[in-house]
């Protein structure tokens, strides 16, 4: 069903359900969704047919309940679906878990120092994404959704989204290394375990989002 030389970010295009399984192996099929598949796990030191499997098995659980494409959305309804899911998601998220790294880190860092880091990547990734949202609710999103809109501005300020999606990737991987993979010791509270998995469900929904962005949203307007 899949080729290993397609692309991450066709695979994920094509299958959403794709999506979980690249998380897991920390494939990036955003940022580097141009990357084939097989690329992608040379690159992570992965056996190929082993993530092969893996991604059919994700498709073969789906089948027959396919997610829609988002690539039938015309514009603003793909702008819709981005702010509706993904921009409100952040905004009650992201305080949340701000709040719930500084108390576990704060309680158990001693035990286990990566938490420090897992907090203090927490707040580089609020100060980041909050103003992201930001412009481009404000500037971005708009300047696309006019006819005839200034295609300087657009290209301007899509190689700036571009360029912070860069850093957030990065900011994601760091958190999947200090958080340990998003696996709790036996000793952790439940306030330890929640902030894990609230962790984990985070770093699924930025992935989506900007996958949204960069490989849906972005080529739109490549040429204007």
């Amino acid at each position: 069903m899949i080729n290993r030389r397609d692309t991450v970010a066709r695979i994920v295009l094509e299958h959403s359900e794709c999506a979980p399984v690249f998380q897991k192996h920390r494939i990036d099929y955003c940022c580097k969704g141009s990357m084939t598949l097989e690329e992608a796990c040379s690159a992570r030191e992965l056996d190929t047919p082993a993530v092969l499997a893996d991604l059919e098995s994700a498709i073969a659980a789906r089948r027959g309940s396919p997610d829609q494409d988002p690539r039938e959305l015309n514009t603003p309804a793909l702008v819709g679906h981005i702010m509706s899911h993904h921009h409100e998601y952040l905004r009650k998220a992201l305080p949340f878990i701000q709040v719930l790294s500084n108390k576990v880190a704060r309680v158990h860092g001693d035990h286990n120092p990566k938490l420090l880091d897992v907090h203090g990547t927490v707040e580089s990734l609020v100060e980041a994404l909050m103003p992201h949202l930001e412009q481009e609710e404000e500037v971005l999103f708009p300047a696309l959704m006019v006819r005839g809109g200034d295609p300087t501005l657009i290209q301007k300020e899509l190689a700036s989204m571009h360029e912070e999606h860069l850093e957030v990737g990065g900011m994601l991987d760091r958190l999947r290394t200090a958080a340990d993979e998003f696996v709790t010791p036996d000793w952790a509270c439940n306030s330890y375990r929640t902030l894990f998995a609230e962790l984990e469900a985070l770093e699924a929904d930025i992935l989506r989002h900007v996958h949204l962005e960069n490989h849906v949203l972005m080529p739109r307007f490549a040429a204007s």
